[in-house]
């Protein structure tokens, strides 16, 4: 959605974003880019495809664009969770 919004925003011509998840789990040793080194890790691969006549520019910048929306941030940022009882 974000990335659509921003797309017409600029007025490019963008017709459909398609994107596929996948979810695993990985030890944290085995992950170079992470700080966790220990227990395991939940991984989501992405894959986006966008449709329409997007330049190479243009769709380097939708995947920019893409990490900023509010649930890739929300995914990618520690997580707190607080139970309670009602």
């Amino acid at each position: 959605m974000t990335v659509a919004m921003y797309a017409r925003r600029k007025g490019w011509p963008l017709n459909t974003v398609t994107v596929w998840l996948r979810h695993s789990k990985e030890y944290a040793a085995d992950c170079r880019d992470c700080d966790t080194k220990e227990g395991m890790l939940d991984r989501i691969d992405r894959d986006i495809q966008f449709s329409g006549p997007l330049t190479t520019e243009q769709k380097q910048r939708l995947l920019e664009i893409a990490d900023k929306c509010p649930i890739h941030r929300t995914l990618t940022s520690e997580i707190d969770i607080s139970t309670r009882d009602v």
